[in-house]
């Protein structure tokens, strides 16, 4: 079933403003840093807080001023919640039982859901047997036996260790294309989360909605600082010119500006930490590429299988980042606070519309 939510919240000096669309059987992740207003949206559709104003339809039925019981609406969170005095098998029937059905009828679909998350050998475990893994696997199954029109997801694998993730991530993804009727929310930090399941992204900022639009493009082509720094890219901000975008201390950021970026309005300047290159402050960058800045080595990061060097210094420089091999780190004798030269060829660079509340 199709959600559509308008929803306006204030709490304390926070206040919330944001409106959204969730087709049938796809999945929207919500990203935005702490204080942006994920949980409160999520707790706005569960029915838990109760919003100054709200229009929340799911398939066109009016949820907005219906108690959480009656909502038919299922939350994973990180943790996993389980009835510690409860079998396996029992918290995942607590659901359907609860909506009338028999407690055979209950576990029998309990045990459905069970199998259908790879679970059905911890049926008659209680959840302190569990591990963090298997617990979630638990938690999955009982949002659904529940048989939910829409499932709100919080952050449900940033409890897992990185071993356990994947597979959830990879349970998750199975399970949420299954049902082409089904709506879904997940509020996420990670992009890999978002990437992997959602069809759609919002980013929040402040309470507000700052970019939108298919997981892939946003995350491609970032119009905000934090959506850049999730998708780990660079983003350098100032207004779109001809050739690139010219920063606040007037700088010029060489560039291939996107159909979209109107000129001598605010833009942003996006490239991968690829493809910047480190130099020795004292020689420059061989070639000639059109962008070229002095900064400090701020920070050296274990990033995979190469060091992220991040830029510290005045100027648009100020916190890019680059990704060298561990190698080229020792040869250039890399450390916080050596001075260096970037270089960005010019065709590295996209230049894009910023979002106004950036």
């Amino acid at each position: 079933m199709s959600l559509h939510a308008e929803i306006e919240l204030t709490r304390g000096t926070f206040g919330l403003s944001v409106d959204f669309d969730v087709p049938a059987g796809s999945v929207l992740a919500i990203l935005g840093p702490n204080g942006s207003g994920k949980s409160s949206i999520l707790g706005c559709l569960a029915g838990l807080f109760r919003p100054d104003h709200a229009v929340i339809t799911l398939g066109g039925r009016d949820l907005h001023d219906l108690p959480a019981h009656d909502r038919a609406v299922g939350l994973l969170s990180q943790d996993a919640l389980l009835f510690p005095h409860l079998s396996v098998v029992d918290n995942v029937a607590f659901s359907p039982r609860s909506k009338g059905k028999s407690r055979a009828q209950a576990r029998e679909i309990a045990r459905r859901w069970l199998a259908e998350v790879d679970a059905a050998e911890f049926a008659d475990r209680k959840p302190g047997q569990l591990s963090g893994g298997q617990a979630q696997r638990v938690a999955v199954a009982r949002a659904l036996a529940g048989n939910p029109d829409l499932l709100l997801l919080d952050e449900p694998l940033a409890a897992l260790d990185v071993d356990a993730a994947p597979a959830i991530r990879g349970l998750l993804r199975r399970v949420l294309a299954a049902d082409p009727h089904r709506a879904t929310v997940l509020v996420t930090h990670d992009p890999l989360d978002a990437l992997a399941l959602a069809d759609h992204v919002v980013v929040l900022a402040a309470g507000r909605v700052v970019e939108r639009g298919p997981t892939r493009e946003v995350l491609a082509a970032p119009r905000t600082a934090f959506t850049a720094r999730i998708a780990g890219l660079n983003l350098v901000p100032g207004t779109a010119v001809e050739g690139g975008l010219r920063t606040a201390d007037g700088s010029l950021v060489a560039g291939i500006r996107s159909p979209d970026a109107v000129e001598n309005e605010p833009a942003v300047a996006v490239f991968e930490p690829s493809a910047v290159s480190v130099h020795p402050a004292a020689e420059g960058p061989h070639g000639s590429p059109r962008n070229t800045i002095e900064a400090v080595v701020g920070a050296l990061e274990p990033h995979g299988p190469v060091i992220r060097v991040r830029a510290a210094g005045a100027g648009w420089a100020a916190g890019l980042s680059a990704d060298l091999t561990p190698d080229a780190v020792a040869d250039l004798r890399l450390e916080p606070g050596v001075p260096v030269r970037l270089a960005i060829k010019a065709t590295a660079v996209t230049v894009h519309p910023a979002s106004l509340q950036a």
